[in-house]
């Protein structure tokens, strides 16, 4: 009940970003207090749902019950969250209204490889972040064909916002078919995997709720995995292309068939050959894609748009600034390269020395390169550690790894509301940090005290059958 009431909450009363797509809240959204009050009720109903979250992933770890009671729990939980969001305009993040601008630009035959949303005119142009309205899209040709089609029908800005994450529900159905499969290829348990993917405040508000294409990236590729062991290399190779023409980052899950798709003793030329081969297929999937829309492979010039952003969570950003503070040097753009080409070290590190043939470890090994991938970025937001999520809750972690991917899920979601818009508004940010820092301890006491009083229960039940 409180994760539909905290969804609730905050898709009738969305985050103090973003632009005022509900009529009856332009007045009031354009005062200071009417904002700090739309932000208080935000983290409020965040706060709601990360509680429900929270013991969500209690229960369904519970071995008392039956793995299939509990995996129907946390999907039926699941839904209860999402369906408030569904109507509700983008939120965290304005990238929904950009999604909205490149649709209706592609199906006016306006390619957003070559021309910007500012050659629109109407709501959907006042809606894109400023930022974004003068450059082109860095995304595959998938979420441009999709929103094409639904230009098609609507001009409406909020229908095309709710369009798009449409697409945002069919990456969660596809992870909620593929993370229980790659969890039992760990001996992890698929209902507590599921709980802390498919119901995570991360995953609900930056990719539900904030409609980011990086859901259905990460939902394709992981299915292209389960793909790759039931059905071969060659269909799981098709679908990295397609989640590539989603968003090119999910080329890395190619590292992932090819790991599972050689056998137990395999030779550094039969990994050779093997990611090249997947590579050639997954390329030609997505060049495919791009030939037949007719949007071609145009957004390989405009793979450096989102590096105009220099984010506070990329670390070579951070050692860029660093660098230049003390020695007066223009040293972001060499650091930023410098950690783009340690990824590649990494990845192509792991296709030639992981270990071949086995499930569980070509799982752990891709979800240490999605770590990587995000870790290394030049440009990193938020909804960026959907990349590794599903991977990394279906590995077989050590307890403290646990806890930590736990944590840094619910508190990714948590301080969804303190996105880029907010800049200058200090009085705004204060108390949301405030109200988020009293949520997050709260909440982290009350989940530490269920937790003792778990082992609590749980060694009374052990202590006759040591007798024994």
């Amino acid at each position: 009940m409180l994760v539909f009431v905290g969804g609730l909450v905050i898709s009738v009363l969305p985050s103090s970003s973003g632009v005022a797509a509900l009529p009856w809240l332009s007045d009031l959204r354009s005062a200071t207090s009417g904002r700090m009050l739309a932000m208080a009720i935000v983290v409020i109903g965040l706060g709601l749902a990360s509680s429900a979250w929270l013991q969500l992933v209690r229960v369904s770890g519970d071995r008392r019950l039956e793995e299939g009671d509990r995996l129907a729990l946390v999907r039926r939980a699941s839904a209860c969250w999402v369906v408030p969001l569904l109507l509700a305009p983008p939120m965290f993040s304005r990238d929904g209204w950009s999604y909205g601008a490149q649709g209706v630009m592609t199906h006016l035959g306006l390619s957003p490889y070559v021309w910007a949303p500012n050659i629109l005119d109407g709501e959907i142009v006042e809606a894109v972040d400023p930022m974004w309205r003068s450059t082109l899209t860095p995304y595959g040709p998938v979420p441009l064909i999709w929103g094409s089609a639904a230009a098609g029908v609507t001009v409406d800005p909020w229908l095309l916002a709710v369009a798009h994450r449409l697409l945002s529900l069919v990456g969660l159905v596809l992870l909620a078919w593929a993370v229980p499969r790659l969890a039992r290829w760990s001996g992890v348990d698929a209902a507590r995997s599921s709980a802390l993917v498919l119901a995570s405040p991360l995953m609900v508000a930056h990719g539900v709720a904030g409609l980011h294409n990086d859901v259905l990236m990460v939902a394709v590729g992981a299915v292209a995995l389960v793909v790759a062991v039931e059905h071969g290399w060659v269909p799981g190779a098709v679908l990295v292309g397609v989640a590539a023409a989603v968003k090119l980052p999910a080329g890395l899950f190619g590292i992932g068939v090819v790991l599972l798709s050689l056998p137990l003793v395999a030779t550094h030329a039969q990994r050779t050959w093997r990611t090249a081969a997947v590579a050639l297929v997954a390329v030609g999937t997505l060049a495919g894609i791009g030939a037949v829309s007719g949007l071609g492979v145009g957004w390989v010039h405009a793979l450096g748009v989102p590096g105009e952003v220099l984010t506070p969570m990329s670390v070579s950003t951070q050692l860029g600034r660093l660098v230049e503070l003390m020695t007066g040097l223009d040293a972001v753009a060499t650091v930023r390269g410098l950690g783009s080409a340690l990824l590649l070290a990494i990845a192509v590190g792991v296709a030639l020395r992981a270990r071949t043939g086995c499930p569980r470890a070509a799982v752990r090994a891709t979800a240490g390169v999605a770590l990587a991938a995000v870790v290394l970025s030049p440009v990193v937001h938020h909804w960026y550690l959907l990349w590794c999520l599903p991977l990394l809750a279906v590995c077989h972690l050590p307890r403290r790894g646990e806890r930590v991917l736990l944590h840094v899920s619910w508190l990714g979601g948590l301080v969804a509301p303190l996105d880029s818009s907010l800049a200058g508004a200090d009085g705004i940010i204060a108390l949301a940090v405030a109200l988020v820092a009293g949520t997050a301890l709260v909440q982290s006491l009350a989940h530490r005290r269920h937790e003792a009083q778990a082992e609590v229960r749980v060694e009374p039940s052990r202590a006759p059958q040591a007798a024994r």
